[in-house]
């Protein structure tokens, strides 16, 4: 790397900005590929890694065992957000990757219930625990790595391939369970072409550890460390200072909560509310939020470079404030498309394990007597991936600037730590606890839009925190800070260009 003053570029080949975006991407696109397969497959697996004979008793445990997941990604953040912030970028999310990637794939390897007892969900437990520590420190260093190589005035544009990857996560991993269904009798599905979405996950690690391992050290982190400026204790660092403890949780409450429930209702409760609550077929409805996820993919770099123009904050809040005002009257729109007059949800509560079943109920031709909706006969295709469309515009919105936001808003020596926790609090505690909310309150109502009363309380209160005490961190020159942790003739780093070399 160069020695040249904060804010130059410099001339290199093209080759090198791209591998660093595609490197730190393709582990936040396995994050989010593996996220989806397990809960896609819910049905399918519930019943292979519990004892039989209680098939609500397996999904019930299965779901926590989900859960799971969320609950240990923010100890995840402040373990690989220490490690980042104390050892390296780099060596933080290869490790994470690694764990990440082994631990989705051993999922396919795993031995059933009637093959090995007890021994299968105590150990499917164990992996999702790894998997859960392991994203926690995925993001936050995919991140600070893309963000700490590019220059100041571009952040918001190179960081906003990062967030892509959550939709394209999504529908690989639809098609992927398509194509295996396709490809084989139903028989063989269930019996062990389930095992092939998760091994495919060792070709996308691989190729993704490949590109890793030949990546250098972030230039921010490396100068901060030989300059003296690093922090030896960065939970303490970020956390037990109130400037920096303050600054989090405006993060938290100011932006990554909104932003997570806006981006989970416009994937995850929409494709519920498609499948259980207007009953549209399910390949038809992934289908319609595979094409929806697809069509809004281009804006994430449109919207991330305008976030490089005008400002973070306003274009975060703009998304906020369109999903409060919005998301009733889309799912509203929604129902009519779908053509099924669904006019209430029943619900019914086993007594044992507590679990609940929803009904979708309509009225009978006569308009009195309720009954239980038919599957939609011909849904409004068109309309439902426009509505779709729509919602993951004002995702695009919240969560394409966040990235260059989050680390900009911490200083470099605890950025790692500071960045992976808010995000994980946000998306896996804030967004994870979204579904099972909302089909209770779809339960307890029997209203079938009562499933969008917590994420929109959750964006207005992100809206109002955001609006008062989110600072606007477009033009946060970090190159700059290094000019205050070195000695006057220390040469400090250039930040790659379009055109710089990773090398």
């Amino acid at each position: 790397m160069s020695s040249l003053a904060v804010g130059s570029t410099v001339s290199a080949p093209p080759r090198g900005l791209a591998k660093i975006i595609l490197g730190a991407s393709t582990g936040t696109l396995i994050e989010w590929y593996d996220f989806y397969i397990f809960g896609s497959l819910t049905s399918v697996l519930a019943v292979k890694f519990y004892p039989p004979g209680n098939d609500t008793f397996a999904l019930i445990a299965y779901l926590a065992t989900f859960a799971v997941g969320f609950l240990v990604r923010p100890f995840g953040a402040l373990f690989f957000g220490s490690v980042g912030d104390l050892v390296g970028r780099r060596i933080a999310f290869i490790a994470t990757l690694g764990i990440m990637g082994t631990a989705t794939a051993s999922i396919g390897l795993l031995p059933t219930y009637h093959t090995a007892g007890w021994f299968s969900p105590i150990a499917l437990i164990l992996i999702r625990l790894l998997q859960g520590l392991a994203i926690g420190g995925e993001y936050g260093g995919a991140a600070v790595y893309v963000a700490e190589h590019v220059p100041d005035t571009r952040r918001g544009f190179y960081t906003s391939f990062l967030q892509m990857t959550a939709g394209i996560g999504l529908v690989l991993s639809l098609g992927v369970i398509l194509a295996t269904q396709k490809s084989m009798p139903g028989e063989s599905f269930q019996r062990w072409g389930w095992r092939l979405p998760f091994l495919l996950s060792i070709l996308l690690v691989g190729i993704s550890l490949y590109i890793r391992f030949r990546m250098k050290e972030s230039p921010i982190f490396s100068h901060m460390k030989a300059s003296g400026g690093g922090s030896n204790a960065p939970i303490r660092d970020a956390f037990g200072k109130w400037v920096n403890l303050k600054q989090v949780l405006i993060s938290l409450f100011g932006a990554a909560a909104g932003q997570s429930v806006v981006s989970y209702t416009g994937m995850f409760f929409a494709l519920f509310y498609l499948q259980n609550i207007v009953r549209v077929k399910a390949e038809t409805s992934n289908i319609i939020v595979a094409v929806a996820i697809i069509a809004a993919q281009p804006l994430y770099p449109i919207v991330g470079a305008l976030s490089d123009r005008i400002g973070r904050k306003k274009i975060m809040m703009a998304g906020l404030l369109l999903f409060v005002v919005c998301a009733f009257p889309i799912y509203k729109a929604m129902q009519q498309a779908a053509g099924n007059n669904v006019v209430t949800v029943g619900s019914t509560k086993d007594r044992v394990t507590g679990d609940i079943h929803l009904t979708p109920l309509t009225r009978d031709a006569s308009g009195g007597q309720l009954d239980t909706a038919p599957e939609a006969p011909h849904p409004n295709q068109s309309a439902l991936i426009f509505l779709i469309w729509l919602q993951t515009v004002f995702s695009i919105l919240t969560y394409a600037p966040i990235a260059a936001y989050l680390v900009e808003a911490f200083p470099a020596k605890v950025r790692y730590t500071s960045v992976s926790l808010p995000y994980h609090i946000g998306n896996g505690v804030f967004g994870g606890l979204l579904p099972m909310i909302g089909v209770s309150l779809c339960a307890s109502t029997g209203s079938i839009y009562a499933g969008l009363i917590y994420p929109v309380a959750v964006a207005s209160l992100s809206f109002v925190v955001g609006m008062i005490f989110l600072k606007e961190s477009r033009g946060t020159l970090i190159w700059e800070e290094l000019a205050t942790t070195k000695p006057a003739t220390w040469p400090v780093p250039a930040p790659l260009t379009a055109s710089a070399s990773a090398e």
